[in-house]
């Protein structure tokens, strides 16, 4: 069922101001790396990537997502400076070409962050809720920005040996976190209108234990922020597609289990869909708040 109505809020950027709520907003991914889980190499170039970017905007993205640095399962790290190379001159890119585009920084360190808010970002969406990097909380509070605090579990080389999950156990450990994690923000100097959450499907949660995470997602709107759902072609979703035990899934129809879960977190509150593919989610979305809406 849906929930009876979305809450609104303000989230204060950098230099402006997104209302959250009236209509659900799409985030567009753009990864400039080799070795993403599922476009990794495809905008590594920077004419592709701008010319994506550029696409997504097209298509009805409200903002882009840019990150230079996989998190897939058992992902390499790299240095701060690397990153940097892969993003910087893509995301400036972005805004010689459209001054208005609203772009986040996808990173947990906060030397890149403060280089890319400082280049014309927005915000900053850490996938680590501020616990990678000890100076991103004051570095994000000093620079004013909008953030993003992902709920994760272990780091990605840890994922496959963590302790599994029981279903009951998924939500409570989630909300608890997060709370510890947005106590810790609002502590730096953050300031509250600038916090959005990620309940971070995939990011230490194994195939299964991310299904009762999607079906209870309205428990997380008691912690009193926006929601930002990332479902976009997450390997649990395919999984699921598995005609046998082993079986990879469709991987070509990843668009359609993307959108049939991005509806469910639409309809459980979300505010903000971050997405691969953008106009199969536009759509989506359109459907789905005409559901809110007369709910």
């Amino acid at each position: 069922m849906p929930i009876a109505h979305r809450t609104r809020f303000d989230w204060r950027l950098r230099t402006r101001t997104l209302a959250l709520g009236p209509r659900t907003l799409l985030m567009g991914i753009l990864n400039t790396t080799p070795d993403s889980f599922s476009d990794g190499g495809r905008f590594l170039d920077p004419n592709a990537a701008l010319t994506h970017a550029l696409q997504m905007l097209d298509d009805g993205a409200d903002l882009l997502d840019l990150g230079g640095e996989s998190t897939r399962p058992n992902s390499t790290p790299i240095t701060p400076q690397e990153e940097q190379d892969r993003v910087l001159p893509i995301l400036r890119a972005i805004l010689a070409e459209r001054p208005d585009a609203v772009l986040s920084i996808d990173t947990y360190h906060a030397e890149t962050a403060r280089l890319a808010i400082d280049s014309g970002a927005e915000i900053v969406n850490d996938v680590s809720g501020f616990l990678w990097d000890e100076a991103m909380a004051a570095t994000c509070a000093e620079l004013a920005c909008g953030v993003v605090l992902m709920h994760t579990r272990g780091r990605p080389q840890q994922w496959r040996t963590l302790p599994a999950l029981a279903p009951g156990e998924v939500v409570p450990l989630v909300l608890r976190e997060l709370n510890e994690r947005t106590n810790a923000a609002l502590a730096a100097g953050i300031r509250r209108n600038a916090i959005v959450l990620d309940p971070g499907f995939g990011f230490g949660k194994a195939f299964d234990e991310n299904f009762p995470l999607l079906a209870h997602l309205d428990a997380l709107h008691a912690l009193g922020f926006p929601l930002l759902v990332g479902l976009s072609r997450k390997g649990f979703l395919r999984r699921a597609l598995a005609t046998k035990p082993g079986a990879p899934g469709l991987a070509s129809e990843t668009w359609v289990s993307t959108t049939a879960a991005n509806t469910a977190a639409i309809l459980a509150g979300a505010h903000v869909l971050r997405v691969h593919d953008v106009r199969p989610a536009r759509e989506a979305a359109a459907i789905a708040d005409r559901i809110l809406a007369t709910g």
